[in-house]
């Protein structure tokens, strides 16, 4: 009897092992803004700031699904220099050379004001073709198939013969 419970068991014990297995996705190679500092100036490529807030839900189901996403993510990591940053961090950050330092009647870091233009909605996707660029920020939640335009038009130049409008126009995603 213990032999046929064992035999119906096992199977169901492995079959349950699976499905509640912790699955690895592929995931975004985040880097902090010390990182970026000292990778960007010996290989210059377009970045990409994550600019969240811990108490925001889409900024968590973005992090969830958007930046696991199959096609996206080998994408975001091979043309871009990726950065998750805390809008409301409290702390002194040094970017492209200046210090931003938290602002107490926002209640944001200063960085995230600049990057935002002062237009506080989370999540938002920052797009920097270079460092020295002005930012251009996409408010909102955002899917992969809505940010391969996006993606495509900073990594591969086209910003600097086009405007997006125009790009969007005869662009062709597959994501």
């Amino acid at each position: 009897m213990k032999k046929v419970i064992c035999f119906f068991l096992l199977p169901v014990a492995l079959a349950l092992s699976m499905i509640f297995a912790k699955v690895d996705k592929p995931g975004v190679n985040w880097i902090s803004l010390d990182e970026l500092s000292s990778v960007y100036p010996n290989n210059p490529k377009p970045i990409l700031f994550d600019v969240y807030t811990d108490w925001c839900g889409w900024c968590k189901e973005m992090d969830r699904i958007t930046y696991h996403h199959k096609k996206l993510v080998p994408y975001l990591n091979e043309h871009y220099y990726a950065v998750k940053f805390d809008a409301e961090s409290k702390e002194a950050l040094r970017f492209n050379g200046k210090t931003y330092t938290y602002d107490e009647n926002m209640r944001m870091n200063s960085l995230a004001i600049y990057m935002l233009n002062g237009r506080m909605e989370f999540p938002t996707t920052v797009f920097l073709p270079d460092i020295n660029a002005k930012p251009a920020a996409l408010p909102g939640y955002m899917k992969a198939k809505e940010m391969e335009a996006p993606l495509h038009f900073f990594a591969e130049g086209n910003y600097l013969t086009q405007t997006f409008v125009e790009f969007n126009k005869t662009f062709r995603g597959n994501w």
